[in-house]
This record gives C-alpha cells, structure tokens and sequence, in this order.
C-alpha cells in the first residue's frame, strides 16, 4: 500500500521490475557459486571470501553483517509500527480505550521493540532447527492471511475507511475509500502521486520509496545465510531461492494492481494497515502482518549471527571476533547471536523505520553486487574447477547485476552509496596488509593467468624495435647469502624489464628419488619477498654449472619475455661475505636468517667451476646473442649509505666505454660501448639512483685533437639523451706500455689484415698474449686514480679469445684490470639499444 499509494501502478510495476531485475541477476549467481562445491556456514560471505579471497569476503562479511543487522531492527521497528496502530491510544487521548492500550512515545516503542527482538534472540538462541520450524509455521499462516487478504478484495463491499492521523496538537481524522473494482479508483492511482510520509514526516520521492520497497525483496539471501545448518545446501539454496524469487514477485504485482483498482490513494498513503479494515477477517491481518515481520526480523538476526560466526571462525579480525567463536554443545554459536543481538538492539534507537531502510538497501546492493562480482570472476578466470552443476548464467547476467545495483545505489542514496563505498575501501585495505594469509585460493591469481597468457600470445618477438628495447636479466646465483646487494643492483638495472635468478643445482636426477629443487622453490620465493626484487625464479639441474646455465639462457622465460642479458659474479679468491646477515630486511626479523640456505663456502673449500668453466659460460651466451655482465665486490656496495650521504658532490658513476684491454682499436660508438653507456643510463634513471651523476671519462692521447673527440662523443650524448658529464684523461703513460709490447712504434703500421678486423676482433682478437700485465696494472691504476671515488664503475668487458687454452689468462687480465676498484660492472653488450628516433 505505501508503494502503490505514493508511486502509483506504473511506477510500482518498474520498481518491481527494477528490483527483481537486479535480484534475478544476482539469484542466478548465487545458484552458480552454491552449486560449484560444499559450502559451509556464511552464506554469501562464504561464497565471496572463498572466490575473491579474504580481503573481498571479510570486507563484504562486515557489510553483509550490518545490512543483516540493520534489516532485522527494521523489520522489528516495523512491527511495532503494526503493533502500536492496532493496540496504540490514538494521538491525542491520555487514556486508551478498548483495546487501544498501549502508550505511545519514542521510549515506550523502543521498549516493545526491545521485547519483540528478545523474543527473537529466545527463537535464535535455541537452534537453527527451531527457527526452521517456526519459519515453516509463519509461513503457513502468511500464506493463509495472503489467501484471505485476495477474496477480501472480491468479497467487501464498498466502504468509508476513518483515518486518525497525529497533529501537532493532537490528532486529525481523514476519510479513506475502499471502492471496490473500479475503473474511475485504477485510473486516478495509474500515475505517481508522492506526498509526506505521516510516520516519519518526510516528503517522499522514487529514491526513497524504492528504498523502502527493496527491503521487502532482500530475503533471497535467507537460505543461503543457512548454508551451514542445510543438509543440502547446494541442493536446497538454488531451488528455494528461485521459487521465494518468483512467487514473491507475483504476489507483489498482483497485490499492486487489486489495491490501485479497489482503494483510493487517501487510503492508500494515509493508512498502511488498511487491509484490516477491508479484510473479510481483520484479526488474521493483524496476525498475518505481525508474524511475517517477526519471520523476517528472525531471519536478519540468524542470518547476521552466522556471518559473524563465520568471520571469526575465519580468523580474518584476529581477537576482535574471539568471543563470537564459542557454540553451544549443539553446533549453535550462542556468542555470535547475542553480538548479533547486542548491535540491533543498538539500531533500534534510530526510532523509525524509514529512518535506515536506506542505508539497509544500500548494504544489501553492494553485497549483491559482490556476489555478482564473485561469479563473474570465476567465469572470467576460466578455471577447469569451476564447474557449477546450475548453467542458467552468463558473465553477461553478472555484469548486468553489478550495473543495476551500482546504478540504484547511487539512485537510492548518493551519500549512503559513496560512504558505503568509502567503509567498504577501508575495510579492504586494513584486511590486505592486517590478515593473515589464506589458503582459500585466490581467484586474482587465476584472473592474471589468464590475462597475462592473453597478452604474452599477442608480445610478438617480430615487431621487437631497438627503440623500445629493455634489460631483461637472468642473474646467476650460487648462493644468496653471499649475493643479497648484488640482488639489489641488478633490481635496479632491470629498467621494468624481466628479472630472473638462476640457480644450478650440481645433481643428477636419475641418482635421486625426488626432485631436489621443489622443496628450496618456497625458500627462494620468501628471499624475493623478504628482499623487494620484481624478480622470478628459475632453478635447475645440471652436471656442471656451465651446462646449468645454459640451460637456463634457453629455457627461462616464456614468448616475447625471454633474458637477453646474463649477469655474473666475478670469478676471484676473494672470501664470500654473508650479505643476508647484515641485510636490513633480515637484521630487523626476530630470527636472523629464516631461510633455508646452506651456508657459504669456506675459503679453503674448493669452488663449483673453473676459471676455465666461468670464461666459457661467458663465450657461450655471447654465441647465444646474450648480453654479458660481470660484477665484481658488490657486496661492497652500501646502496643506502651511498645514496643518502649529505655530501657534496652527490655520489658518480664512473663509465669508461672504451676497451682498455686493446687500446688499439678502441672506439666509443661501437655497440659493446653504446651498451655499456645504455646500461649506466638505465641505472641512473633507477629511482634510487637519481641523485647519482654520471662521469664519462674519453681516454685521449697527445697530438690526437681531443677537443674534437670531446665535441663528438658530446653531440653522440646529446643525440642519445643522455646526460653525463665528460672528462678527458691523457693516457699517453699507459699506452706506451701496449706499444712497447706489441714492439711496435705509436702511430705505427698495424699488422697486416689487422684493420680488416670486423666487430668481433674489435672487442677482442686474440691478442691476450700481446697485453702484459704491467700494462693491465697501469690501466688498472688509470682508472683507480679519478677522484672522487664513485659508488660504482662500469667498464668494457672484451669478447672472451677464440683459443679456450687462453681463459685462464684472459681472467687473470680482467682481475689485474678490476683489482681495487671497489664496486665494478664489466659490461659487454651485443644488441643495438640505443635510437636516436621518436
């Protein structure tokens, strides 16, 4: 009567069509969701937690809560609305007369409401079993007067209905009409006629009719609130919720369009307990009314009781919700319904029932348009285990429920709507980074398979340009212990490229009952965590380390996202540091170092490779066009230390891009030395390293016009966009030394077919044997003498010799060369990586 008489029968009919609409799209989502597996206690908090994860269901179990909560203290604020304007003193009068007995005023109705809802705490505190009997009885009765309240209108005849209405100074009577079927009644009550709400006051509007309205229609939740207390539930809840669904929705029409042809809209707006009055049997009205109410308030409140049980059974809040945990001997969480009972009791102070049917339609559509959420994402996700035995939906039919409830949401309330929102964002983000991990699965992780499988088909290596080129690494690790900072580094040279750590495991599997890697996979992912890498990891077995790696350079990563970069640790004496120990993310833990790694080799204990083995991993990813970087004391490097200092200048970074080993044929615009610029490029662009500048030294000799050399080099800086600093450092003294080596005079012929030599030989022929050491040394001591001291170099690393008889004495000239630089990168690159294009 409240809908049709302020709406009238066109707009009722659209609101019914509008909230059904909104709760058939989200029934066909629960019946998917319940039938996809065993659900226990919770109902839709259940479903949601276990398919979006414990951040979404804990954040919507509160809010499914409080709408349960709010619900139950407006059906109970509803029934004594019924309760005072049967057996209420009229307005006006000190006395009652008759049966209009009970006092009427703001503490006296919160006092009966307080009696109705301990009537309903008695009914919830017994069991779900009782409530389930006393549910069935209700409805037995509720059906009876529904049967009645339909001959009514067929068998009254026309009457005059007096209508008492409070004023200010006591009270007014209005005349209402009860018609009968008439044309002239249903034409004048077809279009919307909104005026003052007589309970509350208020001017009443679509919005805040709809919201009213909606309330009657949130019970479909009912049954799967139970899905703990079910026998079947993924039986049960389907086929109860669709049947509840569909005969409500008919009752609801066909009652809209008996009362707009049989009662005038005075009736209608004035009086919303006329049906007493034209009931062939008013007493059973009354019954009728009271008894679907408490049903209903019943329903909230052991609806809201197990939601609560199930979030603290769930541990999401920790020792917030312990005490809702306890249950009766039976299985009946007694704490949870007290709670439960506690906060409604609380929401009854509000006073009137259209006061909250707002902010109760606003909880109930963002859970509804979570769950629509929920099944959409495991429609989306594709999972193989997402198999519903109920097909009557579509990701279609999800998406159209999510729109309608966000749509009539902010229809109903903007404000309620955003604060909600707001409440709901809150509760996200304190559950994301406060609760405990889950072993729910989470159905993101399975929404970002599947759009990253999507997007890494479509990374075409073909349409690959050089413009947007990025560093994607595979970093070797022996052991992390000793390796933590040089972890770091690279982090910071990945440029949100790929980044892999390798690991060889020197086993052969045929030997071993099990494979030796899964159990360490836990341990190294909990490193990457620990350390704030973006890295994967990528473990393997091999016979030696040299065949594990390039197992690894062929296997690691996947598409488009493959490692074109390999980075080594320096092959040297020096003793391996346990860089976890001193870590900042490990000294600050209760333990020292939580992870199951073995500890460091000790400096007696022989190593893993040779020198031998260590330069042909080198040659054999330059064979595989992979970059190469060797890193050498950057366990040295204190990152933290070197970048917050307040000293003047701010940190360098020293790069020298030509070959000291052959200063002969040594160029700044090949491509190992466009890369080596590139990558020192790249980690200064490093968010942590932006304070840091750039120091390119051009190594000139006498008489070799190196303002002309500058300006060049300046303007390949200038095309490159990069911006670093250029010093010119005369190393006449050093190259003397090569050139007495090579017994040859300066500016000399070359050997013959020596100019012919193509990239390969520019990098490094093989003249290992024509560089003494006393010329390393020199060129080491060069290098060493550029002050101030940087907080990393980066260096050209020549092309390892054709002949493997000449490793060891190629490694001994790169350790001569690095010998005392502190933190060092030798770079050596063979992809272009740099443009000079849009």
């Amino acid at each position: 009567g409240f809908v049709v008489g302020h709406a009238g029968l066109y707009q009722a009919l659209a609101m019914f069509a509008v909230a059904y609409f909104i709760i058939g799209m989200t029934v066909l989502s629960v019946c998917a969701i319940a039938t996809n597996g065993a659900l226990d206690a919770g109902g839709a908090y259940y479903m949601i937690s276990r398919a979006l994860g414990p951040e979404f269901g804990g954040s919507i179990g509160i809010m499914f809560f409080l709408a349960n909560v709010c619900g139950s203290a407006l059906y109970v604020l509803g029934l004594v609305e019924a309760v005072v304007d049967s057996f209420g003193i009229p307005p006006g009068q000190k006395a009652g007369t008759g049966i209009h007995v009970l006092p009427q005023s703001y503490w006296y109705e919160l006092l009966y409401g307080t009696v109705l809802l301990a009537l309903c705490l008695l009914v919830c505190l017994v069991g779900a079993s009782i409530y389930a009997k006393a549910t069935f009885l209700i409805f037995l009765i509720v059906a009876g007067v529904l049967g009645t309240i339909l001959v009514s209108f067929f068998a009254t005849r026309p009457i005059g209905v007096p209508i008492r209405l409070p004023h200010f100074n006591g009270s007014e009577t209005e005349n209402g009409s009860f018609t009968g079927f008439s044309l002239t009644t249903l034409r004048e009550n077809l279009g919307g006629g909104y005026g003052v709400d007589y309970t509350t006051g208020q001017m009443m509007s679509f919005s805040s009719v709809f919201a009213v309205m909606f309330n009657g229609c949130t019970g479909i939740m009912a049954g799967s609130n139970m899905s703990g207390d079910l026998k079947r539930p993924s039986y049960s809840i389907p086929r109860g919720t669709i049947s509840a669904v569909l005969f409500t929705y008919l009752v609801y029409n066909l009652l809209a369009f008996l009362m707009c042809a049989t009662c005038n809209r005075t009736l209608l707006q004035k009086d919303y307990g006329f049906l007493r009055d034209i009931s062939i049997f008013p007493p059973l009205v009354t019954v009728g009314i009271y008894a679907a109410t408490l049903s209903a308030a019943m329903s909230n409140l052991i609806g809201a009781s197990r939601i609560l049980y199930a979030l603290a059974r769930d541990d999401l809040f920790g020792r917030a919700l312990a005490l809702a945990k306890k249950t009766s001997a039976s299985g009946n969480p007694v704490m949870a319904v007290i709670l439960s009972w506690l906060v409604v009791q609380l929401v009854l102070f509000s006073g009137k029932l259209n006061t909250i049917a707002g902010v109760v339609t606003t909880f109930f559509l963002l859970v509804y348009a979570t769950v629509n959420l929920a099944c959409l994402a495991l429609e989306w996700a594709s999972a193989p285990n997402f198999r519903p035995t109920f097909r009557y939906f579509t990701w279609h039919t999800c998406l159209l429920g999510i729109a309608g409830c966000c749509v009539m949401m902010f229809l109903i309330s903007p404000v309620s709507a955003s604060a909600s929102l707001g409440f709901l964002l809150v509760l996200l983000l304190a559950l994301h980074y406060l609760s405990p991990s889950s072993t729910w699965g989470y159905i993101s992780q399975a929404l970002i398979f599947h759009q990253v499988r999507k997007y890494l088909l479509m990374l075409d290596v073909r349409k690959d340009h050089v413009k947007f080129w990025r560093p994607q690494m595979l970093l070797m690790v022996q052991n992390p212990r000793g390796s933590a900072r040089l972890i770091d580094f690279v982090n910071d040279l990945k440029k949100s490229g790929l980044y892999v750590l390798g690991h060889v495991e020197l086993q052969d599997l045929d030997a071993l009952p099990s494979d030796p890697l899964q159990p360490q996979q836990d341990s190294w992912l909990s490193l990457v965590d620990k350390l704030n890498v973006k890295a994967f990891i990528s473990l393997t077995l091999a016979p030696s380390v040299r065949h594990g790696v390039r197992q690894l350079l062929f296997t690691s990563g996947l598409g488009g996202m493959r490692p074109n970069t390999l980075v080594l640790g320096f092959y040297d004496d020096a003793a391996p540091q346990d860089g976890l120990a001193r870590h900042p993310a490990f000294t600050s833990a209760r333990e020292e170092v939580p992870l199951g790694f073995p500890p460091l080799r000790a400096p007696a204990d022989p190593k893993l490779l040779s020198a031998r083995e260590y330069v042909g991993i080198v040659a054999d990813a330059l064979k595989m066009l992979r970059n190469v970087l060797l890193a050498r004391q950057l366990e040295s490097l204190d990152k933290a230390w070197e970048l917050r200092r307040a000293a003047s200048p701010p940190p360098a970074i020293h790069v020298w891009p030509v070959n000291l080993l052959r200063p002969d044929s040594a160029r700044y615009a090949d491509t190992c030395s466009l890369f080596l610029l590139q990558m020192a490029c790249v980690l200064n662009m490093a968010r942590a390293w932006r304070r840091a500048r750039l120091r390119l030294f051009l190594c000139v000799e006498a008489g070799a016009m190196p303002h002309a050399q500058e300006e060049k080099l300046r303007q390949l800086l200038k095309d490159l966009r990069i911006q670093a600093q250029i010093q010119l450092v005369p190393w006449d003294a050093v190259t003397r030394l090569h050139w007495q080596t090579r017994r040859g005079p300066p500016g000399g012929p070359a050997p013959a077919g020596e100019e012919e030599e193509e990239e390969g030989a520019v990098n490094f022929p093989a003249n290992a044997t024509q560089v003494s050491d006393e010329y390393v040394c020199a060129a080491n001591k060069l290098v060493l003498e550029q002050s101030p001291a940087p907080a990393v170099r980066f260096l050209y690393l020549p092309r390892p010799p054709a002949d493997t008889s000449l490793y060891p004495l190629y490694l001994r000239q790169l350790e001569l060369l690095t010998r005392g630089l502190g933190p060092t990168v030798l770079v050596h690159g063979v992809s272009a990586v740099t443009s000079t294009q849009l």
